[in-house]
Formats: structure tokens, sequence, C-alpha cells
């Protein structure tokens, strides 16, 4: 690609069919804009280069001394995912792929300080020394989820996103899933990778969910007729539920529903909130947008096995409503500090940046200010006209639009489709095999700018909780040992 020009290059990469079609023009355009040397270049306005080229040199001292309980000493010292502000979206806007080869080496070198500690000898630190460091290591560190949003028909290009993430060995533990998304949050938490990459292919999709959209008419419960859109969640999770799926997968995975009347919350569904729930009638429930389809009652497996009510007399409606990116209880939950998100949401798509943080300048800062304000005084409106007006539905009506409004719709790495009139016809359409194909398509290839800095965030996370799973691992093979019992690894 050598005699491309930028211009090129960007056309390459912009219509390529595989992830190392878009890799190498990637590179290629480093190369000719200039931004392999700014790579090189250690200083940088956006970070603290000296911070970090001082802890890389600290960390190499201690490796090549063998010092564990060293390396122990400097990691809890101050390792954090955006240590000297490394995760700062301005350093992404110099290249295509990559970043300052020092902080990736810095990453580099931690990983490779957190095997040293591993592997080093017990009579230096023992068994438990390491595995307190390796616990205390994660919960400090924190690590990141997947969120997927709601976005009826388009909400497919969440396959697309999931397949590379699978591929590139990225997908993170923690998955949630509102109205569409939860549809594909379900799948990921309850197949294995191998199972996954098969139920997502756009033939199998399309099978599923070819007719999802039936009319029913007016004068019923819903517009829609949701057998159709029932009877797939039954054929694709049976009655499996939430406790019963982590105990095969080990992904926790989270549906959001929204109550369907005043004076509820909306509900995060997970192996830790509700282990007896029932994926097909959570799932089922998150994808119940008002006046299409009607609100749904939970179900959960009680301890004789028999499916009973779960929450009685409550129903539960579309969990975009009020939890389209549940991100704060999930830090809660699952000590999540980082997250990315494939944004599908009618509302939200047009009006998004691809990074919370990327508006810079003072025009940036003014528009970004100003939204927060036109949003705070949206919130004020809202709050006193239900205050004001005293029909129950009309109230319930106005309390789910002022939840649209109040929630946060990026997160810290955002993949989105083109906000073009083409991506509207799949919305509300029953899909064709042409059109699953192109939704997972346009969702790889929004992927693919992003999965170099989705490892860069995410490894040295990754790193510590492979080990601290091994660590678990060997401490309950320990325990069952001085028990008298045999584990068998199936």
């Amino acid at each position: 690609m050598a005699n491309h020009t930028l211009t090129e290059l960007q056309d390459i990469m912009s219509q390529a069919n595989s992830y190392e079609e878009y890799h190498e023009a990637a590179l290629a355009h480093d190369e000719l804009s200039g931004a392999q040397e700014w790579k090189a270049k250690d200083h940088s306005k956006d970070y603290d280069y000296r911070l970090i080229r001082k802890r890389v040199q600290r960390i190499k001292q201690a490796r090549v001394s063998g010092d564990a309980s060293g390396l122990m000493y400097i990691l809890h010292e101050g390792l954090h995912g955006n240590l000297g502000n490394i995760a700062s979206s301005a350093l992404n806007q110099h290249t295509k792929i990559g970043t300052k080869l020092l902080i990736e080496e810095f990453i580099q070198e931690v990983c490779g300080a957190l095997d040293f500690i591993y592997q080093a000898d017990e009579s230096e630190i023992d068994f438990y020394e390491k595995l307190s460091f390796f616990e205390e290591t994660a919960q400090a560190f924190g690590r990141s989820c997947l969120m997927l949003s709601g976005g009826a028909g388009l909400g497919f290009f969440h396959c697309g996103v999931v397949k590379s993430l699978v591929e590139h060995d990225l997908l993170p533990k923690v998955i949630s899933g509102a109205s569409a998304g939860s549809i594909i949050a379900a799948l990921v938490g309850t197949r294995s990778e191998e199972e996954l990459l098969e139920v997502i292919k756009p033939e199998v999709i399309q099978q599923k969910f070819k007719k999802w959209r039936l009319w029913q008419g007016f004068g019923q419960d819903s517009l829609l007729d949701s057998s159709n859109l029932e009877n797939a969640l039954i054929e694709l999770f049976d009655l499996t539920t939430f406790e019963e799926a982590f105990k095969k997968t080990g992904r926790h995975m989270t549906i959001t529903v929204s109550p369907a009347d005043l004076h509820q919350h909306s509900r995060l569904l997970n192996a830790k909130t509700s282990p007896n729930a029932v994926i097909t009638q959570a799932v089922r429930a998150s994808t119940a947008i008002p006046l299409l389809f009607s609100p749904v009652q939970l179900k959960a497996k009680n301890r004789a096995g028999e499916i009973v009510p779960y929450i009685p007399n409550r129903r539960f409606a579309d969990g975009s409503i009020m939890a389209d990116l549940p991100f704060d209880r999930l830090a809660r939950l699952y000590g999540v500090n980082h997250s990315i998100v494939s944004q599908t949401n009618l509302i939200a798509v047009p009006f998004l940046a691809r990074d919370k943080r990327d508006t810079t300048g003072l025009v940036g800062l003014t528009w970004r200010y100003a939204a927060k304000i036109a949003k705070v005084n949206s919130i004020y409106a809202f709050d006193i006209l239900e205050n004001l007006i005293s029909h129950r539905a009309a109230r319930l009506g106005i309390h789910k639009v002022r939840s649209i409004v109040d929630q946060q719709y990026v997160g810290d790495i955002n993949i989105l489709p083109s906000a073009t009139i083409a991506n509207l016809k799949h919305i509300g359409s029953n899909p064709s095999l042409k059109s699953i194909q192109e939704l997972v398509h346009h969702g790889e290839r929004a992927t693919w700018p992003q999965l170099d800095l989705i490892k860069r965030n995410t490894l040295i996370s990754k790193t510590i909780r492979d080990y601290l799973t091994k660590l678990k691992q060997r401490e309950a093979r320990l325990l069952s040992d001085r028990n008298g019992l045999r584990v068998v690894n199936y």
C-alpha cells in the first residue's frame, strides 16, 4: 500500500472486508501521515510521560533484580487504568491505530510484572500472599463492561460487534443489554464462544426473528402480536435462569427492565440480583416497547423447579426507557469502571459523539455545557408537569419521557452505526437475510477502529483476572485435598 494517498487509504479502511485489510491500511496511513513518528516520541501535553517513563524504569529494574516483592509494592503504589492520563481520548486523535510507544511499553511491562509475581517462587511469596495481592489489585483496578443498547430491528448490529470482540478475545465478562440489546446480551450470557459464533450468524438470526413484527391492530392491548417474538425467545433460552447461565459461561449477564407503573425503579436482572429469574421472560419484558408490545409478568424457577411469578402483581416493559446503559449500578455490582458501548438507540444515535470526553476546544466545550443546561431544564420542566397533572396515565407517560431524557447514552468507548436514512429502515421492519448480513457486517466494521483501543484499555484488567482465576482454582483444589475430596475438571 506504499503508493496510496491518505485519502485512498482512508477509503480502503472504510470499505475493508476484513480486519486484516483494515489493519494493514491503518498502519500504512499512520506511516504516511507521520503518526508513526508521533508514536515514537514520549513527549505530549496530553499525558504525564515523565511519570510513565519513570514507572517503566522502576518495573524493569525490579524484574531484572528478581524482586517480586518490589514489583508488588510498585503496582500497589499507583496502578489504575488512567495513570498519568494515559487513557485520555486526546491521545487517540493522532493515529489510526496504536498510541505512544511509551504507553504501550508501560502496559506490557505491567502485564510482565503480573506474570513475574504469579510465577514467583513460593519460598519468597507464598500462595496466599499471591492470592491476596491479585484479589486486592483486581478490586482496586476495576474491570470493563460491554453494554448493548436498545434499537428495535437495528439492534442486530450488536451481533457484528460481539462477533468481532469474540474473534479477537476482547469480549468482557460483564455484559448488559436493554430492549433489542437484551436479546444479544442473553445470547452472550448463555453460550460458550463457539456456540455464540454459531447462533449470531445472519442465517440463524434471520430465521429466528424474520417475523418479529406482526401487526395486531388498534383496540388490542398492543399494536403488535408478540407470539413470534416469544416463540423465538423460548427456542433460544427455554427455562434457563440467570444463575444457571452464569454457572455455564462464567459471564455476568444483566438484562434491564422498566416498570409499567409509577413509583417503581428500573431493575437489573442478573445472577446476583435475581438468580432464579427466567431469562426468556426477562428478555421478553425488556423488548416490550410501549404501545407496540404489552408489559410482561416476570417468571422464576422455585426450589422444586416449578415456574412461578416473579415480583407478583408487577409488570415490566422496555429496559431502554429507564436503563439503556446502567453503568453506575454495574459499577456497584461488579466493580466496573470502564465501559464499551454498542449504541443503536434511535433516540441517542443522532446526537452522540464517539467518546464522551472528546469535546475539546472552546466550541466543543460550549456545545457540551449548552447541552447539559438544556437537559437540566428539560428534566425540571418534566418534574413540574408530573406534579401538576393528576391523571395517572398522563403522569406515567411524562415520567417515562423524563427517564429517557435523563439518561447517559455514551460510554468510554462507543461503537455506533452510521446515522443514515438507510439504517432507519431496519428499525421497524421484519429482517431479510440481506438486511441482517448488512447489519452484522456493519457492526464488525464499526468495531475494527476500536479494537486496538479496547485491547489497550482492557489488557491489564484481563491479565489480573486471568491470574486471579487460576489462583482461585488452585485454592479450591487445595481445600478439596484437605477435605479428602477429589476434584474433577470437565
